[in-house]
């Protein structure tokens, strides 16, 4: 029996494969350095990078700093949680926001560093894992399209799309909008960065009517979480416009 033309496309592509890592081998996300597999960090950054993992806070996902005694940890509020819970549900970040991943989402976000992608969101999965099974539809946090004109892409578009693909969630793009520019939220405090959000989305109704938003339940994607002000607003215009439950996932999150 001959070659079908199926094996002998598969065959084809693995050799492809194989030329091209032979010319342009895989590098590490982090410094440049030859790596064995594509879209992965090698050992020496892997161990600068401070990733979270429980204890946590089970609506923020503030990192506690000790395990409380027989798992008392599970389903505790961090102490701002417990003053105000927050618009969202819950929030899930890949990493602690310091100087090593800090230089990651630098380079993604302002450095045209597009390729790091892959890397980022499959850190996302895992962050949310505990979302994905009840999730129905992925959302990023907009750019207002003066910023999107200079950058040229927006960043959590990237890891929201990038996400659907590997969990196979829908995602889009448009029903979540940001109406008006917003200053730079870096250097603000928690009330100067509530005052700047407030007012600056909304959400697009015959996108919203037609994805199927109300009753649903959204992953709300951005690169870092520092006060929530950002994620909080976009959080009440979701529910506003009868999304039931928002989780918001983000590649870092600040840890004071």
């Amino acid at each position: 029996m001959g070659i079908l033309p199926a094996e002998i496309g598969r065959i084809v592509g693995n050799v492809m494969q194989i030329g091209l890592r032979t010319v342009l081998p895989p590098r590490c996300g982090g410094c440049g350095a030859v790596t064995d597999t594509v879209h992965a960090v090698c050992a020496d950054c892997w161990i600068g990078l401070r990733f979270i993992s429980d204890p946590l806070c089970a609506c923020c996902g503030y990192p506690f700093e000790l395990a409380a005694e027989d798992n008392a940890g599970d389903g505790i509020l961090c102490g701002q949680c417990l003053r105000k819970k927050p618009a969202f549900d819950r929030a899930r970040a890949a990493l602690v926001y310091d100087d090593a991943s800090r230089d990651y989402l630098l380079r993604f976000k302002h450095g045209d560093r597009t390729d790091l992608t892959p890397l980022l969101s499959r850190w996302l999965v895992q962050a949310g894992r505990d979302f994905w099974a009840d999730a129905d539809i992925i959302l990023p946090v907009p750019l207002h399209r003066t910023r999107l004109l200079m950058r040229r892409y927006n960043q959590s578009g990237l890891l929201a799309a990038s996400l659907s693909r590997q969990i196979g969630i829908g995602w889009h793009g448009m029903v979540l909008r940001r109406l008006r520019k917003t200053r730079s939220l870096g250097g603000l405090g928690p009330s100067s960065r509530k005052r700047e959000v407030g007012g600056a989305f909304g959400v697009d109704d015959r996108i919203a009517q037609r994805i199927g938003l109300s009753g649903a339940r959204v992953v709300l994607i951005d690169d870092v979480l520092t006060t929530g002000a950002t994620a909080n607003a976009c959080a009440r215009i979701l529910k506003r416009a009868g999304a039931m439950h928002v989780d918001v996932i983000t590649v870092a999150r600040v840890v004071r």
